[in-house]
């Protein structure tokens, strides 16, 4: 595939758009007034820490259920019974989401959005993670042609429908969707179903968006 043919881009929005949990630990710990430090697992930036997540790339435990237990272990911390996702994001991270999306995010979205390239958002639990409000109090969705959101379609990446379905909505085949995650699973489950794709290094995001961009012909500048 020519650097030209891809002609929208496709990302997963946890990791990708907004910032890890892992990477806010100071913030959260802050608005939930836990003693700075009291927050130790690491996930990707600290794997030998963090055997959960260890766990959950080996595929024995699902990201829904590392996190819906990390729901429960920070809100013992803070004397609640939390069950879900929504409680902890909502309350890590207050009422301003636009303080937890990566820069580097808004910006190769501005660009792509620019040159005319179709956007769309393909994720496991958007809504279900982050709640609808706080996707209303996101301007930088506004760019977005199609969002696909297995909370609402209970389409799971790495199933292959999940990656039909937003090429369909795109109008788009495969080969024309660059597809950005930092999940390796999702990422083979779109190799296999024929989409041109860049495993997001949450490490290093300017990289990864970097090469996003130029798999569209565009350049991170």
């Amino acid at each position: 595939m020519t650097a030209t043919a891809a002609s929208a881009l496709v990302l997963d929005f946890g990791g990708v758009i907004s910032k890890t949990l892992f990477e806010t630990h100071d913030a959260t710990e802050a608005a939930l007034g836990l003693a700075p430090g009291t927050l130790t697992w690491r996930g990707p930036f600290a794997e030998d820490t963090d055997p959960l997540w260890s766990t959950m790339q080996r595929g024995e435990l699902s990201e829904r259920d590392y996190w819906r237990t990390r729901s429960r272990e920070v809100g013992q911390l803070v004397g609640e019974h939390w069950q879900d996702m929504q409680t902890f994001v909502r309350r890590a991270r207050g009422a301003d989401p636009m303080l937890v999306i990566r820069p580097e995010a808004e910006r190769a979205i501005r660009i792509a959005s620019t040159a005319g390239r179709k956007l769309a958002i393909l994720s496991n639990e958007l809504d279900l993670f982050y709640g609808v409000d706080f996707r209303r109090k996101l301007p930088l969705l506004e760019h977005f042609d199609v969002i696909v959101d297995a909370t609402h379609t209970d389409i799971l990446k790495p199933d292959p429908r999940a990656y039909g379905s937003v090429c369909d909505a795109l109008g788009l085949a495969p080969g024309s969707c660059v597809f950005v995650d930092d999940q390796e699973r999702n990422i083979k489950g779109a190799i296999a179903c024929g989409l041109p794709t860049v495993w997001f290094d949450v490490r290093q995001p300017e990289d990864s968006y970097r090469k996003a961009l130029h798999l569209l012909g565009l350049a991170f500048d």
